[in-house]
């Protein structure tokens, strides 16, 4: 596995909560408010990703067919549908699928080969998934940038998980969707209490690494490892998709050269800090 020591230091991990068709599509279970505008936050936050590439943890949302009761919303990402999959343009170019099983047994160097890595989650405490505890416990990195579904429910609890865990964790607010403005607001009211620090996409998007990570080309294809543990997969973007995504990234180009959006009215941030204790991140 390795120890830390022997390991790069990552500048920043961005977490991709909950970012699912039930969730984003016009059709799925239950749209989350604002949908249209949270899909164009989304997809600058995952360009800037890809420019700067940018390691990201990913959280899907998972329930079985016989979970019948939801607390608030009615009966979603149920295994097997097509509303459980992640959006097509929240998919990076190398990810890898880790299983939940309820064991902690997942390597903690997959960010040398991959750019994102995906788990399962059951419950809306995504760290209640034991090997995604362990693989950010053990990942050599303190700054992480939260955002995606919902913020009262599991981008609230992801974030206090990380603090919890002596982490600096940023929520980039408008790249958050919620079903009930009321407790979306409390949510942020509690986060910002326990210090931590929320931005906007222009504010996030107007900082860069200090040096871009580069991960090693893989197959097309699927390739299963450690006794089918996880499988590794490479996707091929659609024209369209890169297209998209190019001209998210020549926007967030833009307002880099301008400087940093207005901030009347935004939460408080003057920009995320990329760099831990001082280092840089090795390629």
């Amino acid at each position: 596995m390795g120890s830390n020591s022997n390991r790069r230091q990552l500048p920043c991990v961005l977490v991709d909560v909950n970012t699912q068709r039930d969730f984003l599509n016009v059709d799925g279970a239950c749209p989350v408010e604002g949908r249209e505008d949270l899909i164009r936050a989304l997809r600058r936050m995952v360009a800037w990703a890809k420019w700067n590439h940018a390691p990201v943890i990913s959280s899907v949302d998972c329930h079985r067919d016989c979970e019948v009761q939801f607390a608030r919303l009615p009966a979603h990402c149920i295994d097997g549908t097509p509303g459980q999959q992640k959006v097509n343009f929240t998919l990076f170019g190398s990810y890898v699928k880790v299983e939940g099983d309820n064991t902690l047994v997942v390597p903690i160097d997959l960010f040398r080969k991959h750019q994102q890595v995906i788990f399962r989650k059951r419950t809306t405490d995504f760290l209640a998934n034991p090997k995604a505890d362990r693989f950010i416990s053990n990942l050599p990195a303190t700054n992480y940038v939260v955002y995606g579904l919902g913020i009262e429910g599991s981008v609230k609890a992801i974030a206090l998980g990380l603090l919890a865990r002596h982490k600096h964790v940023t929520v980039v607010v408008d790249a958050c969707g919620s079903w009930c403005r009321s407790d979306a607001e409390q949510a942020l009211r509690l986060m910002d209490a326990k210090g931590i620090e929320l931005t906007t996409v222009d504010q996030f998007v107007a900082t860069q690494l200090p040096r871009p990570i580069r991960y090693p080309r893989v197959r097309i294809g699927q390739v299963s490892l450690r006794n089918g543990m996880y499988a590794s997969l490479v996707r091929q973007p659609q024209a369209k998709e890169d297209a998209e995504v190019e001209a998210a990234a020549k926007a967030n180009g833009s307002s880099k050269t301008n400087g940093t959006a207005n901030s009347n009215g935004s939460p408080r941030s003057n920009g995320t800090r990329m760099n831990s204790n001082g280092h840089r991140a090795r390629g």
